[in-house]
């Protein structure tokens, strides 16, 4: 069953005297009761800027977002209906109160759920000791903080679980426990998992799908396995050499040209043409808008003869 549902979703940043930024500009995506997809891309790419959408904290200026068929509404205009939808924050300190015990904020949600498992239950689930409920925030360690944030929002038993780059703020012999913890739970409990992250070898261990994305756009979308063997966006090529090998071999690799074109004012046709080592004629004037890669390397035959005598 198809939990979220995101179609042609834009969604722009304004501010006085200035053109509108799109920092999402037409993406599409789904979340299946389940499964664990997960959203890559560089930093400021309309990542979070999504999440926030499908969470009510952004107003949408086109596209849609449905959640278990319903739409999705601004959070001061929503209820209880879409508590369903819970997000673990990247910063898990500032997602916290500093003044309020860990146990007083896991209870939040439970009075909204109306479960009857108690705030030091969820933290024995999330792996943490029943006692941590007298503590508050500077008590603990970054992953601890983060996995208390994670029982928070289990307390309101939801079906779809986002992690907005949940595990950037942690040192890396937390990351990856973070990351199984947040797939582990979601899936145990047959919730859907929007997870967010720069990191792809860390999407690669958890998703079931990977979708990039690239200034505002999905640029391809995929089974984890696909995506990660046989990349066809020149971009996804370009993410996954970028990846360090383990063991240490291999070179860097050389960087992409150019820079990140301004949301404010992207280029024509492909936002990717202008520092792709493939752009064609066609990629400078036509926007790719198929999938699952939106490149017209990839293009079916009949639509790149049609777009060629346009």
């Amino acid at each position: 069953m198809t939990l979220l549902s995101i179609a042609d979703l834009v969604v722009e940043h304004r501010s006085p005297g200035q053109p509108p930024v799109r920092a999402v500009a037409g993406a599409g995506l789904t979340v299946a009761a389940g499964e664990v997809v997960g959203l890559v891309g560089e930093s400021g790419c309309g990542k979070s800027t999504l999440a926030r959408a499908v969470c009510g904290l952004h107003n949408v200026a086109g596209g849609s977002i449905t959640f278990e068929g319903r739409p999705v509404t601004p959070l001061g205009l929503r209820r209880r209906a879409l508590t369903g939808i819970q997000m673990v924050f990247q910063d898990p300190y500032s997602s916290l109160n500093p003044r309020r015990r860990a146990g007083d904020q896991i209870a939040d949600g439970l009075r909204v759920s109306g479960d009857s498992v108690t705030p030091a239950d969820l933290l024995e689930r999330v792996g943490l000791p029943r006692s941590f409920t007298h503590r508050h925030p500077h008590e603990l360690s970054g992953g601890q903080r983060q996995r208390v944030a994670i029982a928070r929002a289990l307390a309101a038993r939801p079906r779809l679980l986002i992690g907005d780059e949940p595990i950037s703020a942690l040192d890396a012999s937390a990351q990856s426990q973070v990351a199984t913890l947040m797939r582990d739970l979601a899936v145990d409990s047959g919730a859907g998992l929007l997870f967010i992250s720069h990191d792809l070898s860390v999407v690669r261990l958890i998703a079931d799908r990977i979708a990039v994305m690239y200034l505002g756009k999905i640029v391809e979308i995929g089974d984890t396995a696909s995506v990660w063997d046989a990349p066809q966006h020149p971009y996804t090529q370009a993410l996954l050499r970028a990846i360090p090998h383990p063991d240490g071999l291999g070179t860097l690799p050389a960087e992409l040209p150019g820079d990140v074109p301004d949301p404010a004012d992207p280029p024509p046709g492909c936002r990717f043409h202008p520092r792709c080592p493939h752009a064609m004629d066609i990629c400078r004037v036509q926007e790719p808008d198929f999938g699952p890669a939106a490149c017209w390397l990839h293009a079916p035959s009949d639509l790149t003869e049609q777009s060629a005598k346009v």
